[in-house]
């Protein structure tokens, strides 16, 4: 379980394919502290450490998760939010994230607000039931609260620190990101729709 709160960006230094298979190598801040076999949310995308080397480690996201994801069009350069696993014990200073990503949605809009940034995010209308309006959502790995919510779309507001700290400075109109609806409303969404 992770909580959205990013702990530092990473860099993506290498990226191979084995089979229907893509191994990540990333450098960054907390690989002295990582072991094989821990998980670590990588742009919001829960993924298993299968190496470490001093500085370096490496995870591995197998088809289903290229398919679902916007991993699969990461290239060697390209920086990454990270947040390792929570421990038991510790404060949920965001919201209960599993880092099983649901979809990927397209930043429509970036709108500077003198001290924030709204962005705007549009995604399968299907969806539009699992955003509401203060709700939680996880974007990118990020824990954020919709400030607005239609179907197909919604919005949040990013402040200064969260812009520095993590990728969205990097962002582009166009650019494909990682959602994953909050846990508590999927459910609720779940279990109404088997009651027809």
């Amino acid at each position: 379980m992770f909580t959205g709160i990013i702990e530092t960006l990473g860099t993506l230094t290498s990226i191979q394919d084995e089979g229907t298979n893509r191994h990540f190598t990333l450098k960054a801040a907390l690989s002295h502290a990582l072991k094989v076999d821990q998980s670590v949310a990588h742009d919001g995308v829960c993924l298993t450490v299968v190496a470490v080397k001093e500085d370096r480690y490496t995870v591995t996201a197998v088809e289903e998760t290229l398919s679902r994801t916007n991993l699969g069009q990461r290239k060697v350069g390209d920086r990454v939010n990270l947040e390792r696993c929570t421990k038991v014990g510790d404060r949920l200073d965001g919201h209960i994230v599993q880092g099983h990503v649901d979809t990927t949605a397209t930043l429509a809009s970036c709108e500077a607000r003198d001290g924030s940034w709204n962005l705007a995010f549009t995604h399968g209308v299907e969806d539009h039931h699992l955003t509401v309006q203060k709700g939680s959502i996880t974007v990118n790995g990020v824990s954020l609260t919709v400030v607005d919510a239609e179907p197909g779309g919604f919005s949040v507001t990013i402040i200064p620190y969260t812009w520095e700290h993590t990728g969205f400075h990097a962002l582009n109109v166009g650019d494909s990101v990682n959602l994953e609806f909050d846990v508590v409303g999927k459910y609720v969404a779940e279990m109404m729709s088997r009651r027809g």
